[in-house]
């Protein structure tokens, strides 16, 4: 339950600077370098996966040379309106993973795209059931090698992961970028974290932590949208379709559905500048309840919640100039690098230290 609900504006306004530095370049004739640099060794293909009466739109971004079969990492994303690339975020990923062998799968979420649905109406366990419809779509296919699927996936999917995985003991790893744990704890954190980040006074925390509880105590009693909103006055972006989604989803948490998966391969990758997430938490619990041989944690101290490096996702131009100019260079450093180390070890049978 962020307190920042910006984003979909912000992508707007990226969208549109992107467009006047691609022309800016252009006129200086960089042009060409835009082209190459978000030029990736890929081969991605359209697909449509069917499930639960309806079709969701999404790319398999295969290794550029071979037939397979391949590995494959299949996405679960984070919160919000999240397309199959993530705006294009995701390639850079998608070819480190092609470089360890492994294919990549993203769905559109549903009403995203082409896919159909709301992804506002989902709960964890609907999620979770989506992702496994496209493990099985996927293990149809020739160019897929069923015993190496395992799963990506950040933030919110933390609480998709460990149920994917603990109904299909075959997968063959879990990669979870900044999971969160606890829904209502993790809620807590991103409040406190953001407020401190935007210098709020005391008096502004204390006021922000009793309208929190108050927002708690409404969703226990199952309160409509409506009643929240003449309680609280000023919704600060809440929407009725937004109010039914945390409705459905506050009492989330993972530790049940970790407990189940242990002795999967887990890679735990862990932010140093995540407002989102309290990394500490996350960490304490992976540790204590997944066996020291199946679990991996890696850290990485200039990273934000998304594993951009910091430096660059708090500096619009210079996100933008990178995204175009170096998209590779987006990511905090070592990340990419590590991920496809960790495939290339599971494969092996081996474990990234």
């Amino acid at each position: 339950m962020s307190r920042r609900s910006a984003a979909p504006a912000r992508r707007r306004w990226r969208v549109l600077v992107w467009s006047l530095v691609t022309v800016l370049l252009a006129g200086l004739g960089l042009g060409g370098v835009v082209v190459l640099q978000n030029t990736y060794a890929l081969r991605e293909e359209h697909v449509a996966v069917r499930h639960d009466g309806r079709v969701l739109d999404g790319v398999l971004a295969r290794p550029r040379s071979g037939e397979g079969p391949f590995g494959l990492v299949v996405f679960v994303h984070g919160d919000g309106p999240v397309d199959a690339t993530h705006d294009t975020f995701y390639r850079p990923l998608w070819e480190s993973f092609a470089r360890a062998g492994y294919a990549s799968l993203s769905l559109s979420k549903p009403g995203v795209g082409a896919s159909e649905g709301n992804w506002l109406d989902q709960s964890m366990d609907d999620r979770a059931d989506e992702t496994l419809a496209a493990i099985d779509w996927a293990r149809s296919r020739p160019d897929i090698d069923g015993r190496r699927i395992g799963l990506w996936g950040a933030s919110q999917a933390g609480w998709v992961l460990p149920k994917v995985a603990a109904r299909d003991r075959a997968l063959r790893f879990v990669i979870a970028v900044s999971p969160a744990v606890d829904w209502q704890q993790q809620g807590r954190y991103n409040l406190l974290a953001e407020l401190r980040e935007d210098g709020a006074t005391q008096d502004e925390t204390q006021a922000a932590l009793r309208r929190r509880e108050t927002t708690l105590r409404l969703l226990r009693q199952g309160a409509t949208f409506e009643e929240y909103r003449g309680a609280v006055g000023h919704t600060d972006g809440m929407t009725a379709a937004r109010w039914r989604f945390i409705a459905k989803n506050f009492r989330s948490h993972a530790s049940g559905d970790l407990r189940a998966m242990r002795g999967t391969p887990t890679l735990l990758v862990l932010a140093g500048h995540d407002l989102n997430v309290d990394v500490a938490d996350t960490e304490a619990t992976y540790r204590r309840i997944l066996p020291p041989s199946s679990l991996t944690v890696r850290h990485y101290p200039q990273a934000t919640h998304s594993l951009l490096d910091h430096g660059v996702e708090t500096s619009e131009p210079r996100l933008t100039l990178t995204a175009l100019l170096a998209p590779r260079q987006l990511y905090a450093d070592g990340f990419l690098a590590d991920q496809g180390a960790f495939l290339r070890r599971v494969t092996a049978g081996g474990k990234l230290e």
